[in-house]
């Protein structure tokens, strides 16, 4: 039987609850800034982790362990779902992510592989009731998922892009085949978060990492109803929803339209105006800069507190940064931050 949550900040904040004080969460809060999963790293491969339960369990719990934060997040990668598609996917050290086989054409669309996510992807469920039994009802945990354009996007590049030239170039030109490989791409989606809530995910996020290389016209047309069909059906079970992009100023009315009950935002916008765009009756999750986590203490203290002054004790912030911590980042200053953010945005 899974323990009740004691530490629910972060889940009313979600739910535009009252809190004692302001829930804080990193992305990418397991890492390499932290000596305990360098550790990890020397003896396993990123891979290895992510499928197996022990292993990904002991990283998750790393910073709840260390930094006092309010949520654990699932050790887990983004392109998990993409290596049962037989794409030749690699996590080259250094390099990054690699595909032997990019999505090119409607013909590479079509032969993708159907696969059963449960069986493909159950050691992700494995990890997820796995953490939840470690973390006894200490925090809430959170799944996650790629976002469909920037999983898809990853499929076409063969990797990280500036330009998303080759994404951009199949969507205009095969606007039929980008809407079957989005289709196939939100359908895995969808049941892959699914069941991680059903393994005992309190909270899921999808990280459309990329979707900020689109303009509102071609986010509207190509991606919009495909992220819907992912955000609403996880929406209406009942889980708190964040929906998280960077560089999407331009896109954060329509990114509430697609849906989602938190909508995170990065550093390029004022977290005033980001909730003006996306309305009051959606949570706020954001939006300190990475880097300030690298600057002398005062200046980054005083970035967090400028956030919390713009948001001045309104129910439904999350405090968050507005991309994943740096690797270079010392240990320490996330610390110093997430007691500063409890200290400074306590109240009755």
């Amino acid at each position: 039987m899974k323990s009740p949550i004691r530490n629910d900040r972060f889940l009313r904040a979600c739910r535009r609850q009252p809190v004692d004080a302001t829930p804080v969460w990193f992305m990418r809060q397991a890492g390499r800034y932290m000596a305990e999963y360098r550790e990890v790293r020397k003896r396993h491969s990123l891979l290895e982790i992510c499928k197996t339960p022990a292993l990904a369990t002991a990283v998750t719990m790393q910073p709840v362990e260390r930094l006092g934060v309010d949520a654990a997040i699932l050790f887990a990668d983004i392109l998990l779902p993409v290596e049962p598609l037989d794409v030749g996917l690699e996590f080259v050290e250094g390099d990054g992510p690699t595909l032997a086989r990019r999505v090119a054409t409607p013909a590479d669309v079509d032969r993708l592989r159907d696969f059963d996510v449960e069986t493909e992807l159950g050691y992700v469920a494995d990890s997820v009731a796995r953490i939840v039994t470690e973390l006894g009802g200490r925090v809430p945990l959170i799944g996650f998922a790629g976002g469909p354009f920037t999983v898809a996007s990853y499929l076409i590049e063969g990797g990280h892009s500036r330009n998303f030239v080759a994404t951009k170039r199949l969507m205009s030109a095969e606007p039929e085949a980008w809407d079957r490989l989005m289709s196939r791409l939100a359908r895995v989606t969808l049941a892959y978060l699914e069941m991680q809530i059903e393994a005992g995910a309190d909270a899921v996020q999808l990280f459309d990492s990329w979707v900020g290389a689109l303009g509102p016209e071609d986010y509207r047309r190509f991606v919009l109803p495909h992220t819907r069909s992912v955000l609403g059906p996880l929406t209406a079970a009942g889980v708190p929803v964040i929906h998280f992009g960077t560089q999407t100023s331009a896109l954060l009315r329509d990114m509430r339209a697609a849906g989602g009950t938190v909508i995170g935002v990065d550093w390029r916008i004022d977290l005033r105006e980001a909730w003006e765009l996306v309305g009051a009756d959606v949570a706020i999750q954001g939006n300190l800069d990475p880097t300030a986590l690298l600057a002398p203490w005062p200046v980054l203290a005083q970035s967090a507190r400028s956030i919390l002054e713009s948001v001045a004790g309104r129910a439904g912030h999350v405090f968050n940064l507005g991309h994943g911590i740096l690797p270079e980042t010392p240990v320490e200053a996330v610390a110093d931050l997430v007691k500063l953010v409890h200290e400074e945005s306590a109240r009755d």
